[in-house]
């Protein structure tokens, strides 16, 4: 599996952004799928996910109730919307995926990714 992101950009405080992730690969539909960010400075966190199959998502507390994540499995493609977008949400963001629907195994931490974007940034201006 390949994975593209796209859609960043520069936004201010307050502003929305919605990142894409075009997949290659068979059954794709699949796959968990996620986004990672990594501010400057910092290690890579966990965002957002969503499971293969049954489609359950998954947020870090910072972004709940302002991002929401989608997959449109037609296309192969895996969206983020972020909305009330802050500075601290500056940072690369990653898509990544699994071969995999169960979220006990695979959990927030990279390790438990196979699959990786080459990152898009997005800049939150105050």
């Amino acid at each position: 599996v390949q994975l593209q992101a796209s859609g960043g950009g520069l936004v201010q405080a307050g502003g929305s952004l919605r990142l894409s992730c075009a997949a290659s690969g068979r059954a794709f539909s699949s796959y968990t799928v996620g986004w990672f960010r990594q501010a400057p400075g910092k290690g890579r966190e966990f965002a957002a996910a969503m499971t293969g199959g049954v489609g359950s998502t998954y947020y870090t507390d910072s972004v709940k109730g302002r991002f929401t994540i989608s997959r449109d499995n037609a296309k192969n493609t895996v969206y983020l919307q972020m909305n009330s977008l802050k500075p601290e949400d500056t940072a690369v963001y990653y898509c990544a995926a699994v071969a995999s629907q169960d979220w006990a195994r695979i959990g927030v931490h990279p390790l438990g990714w196979d699959y990786w974007g080459q990152g898009t940034l997005v800049t939150v201006s105050s």
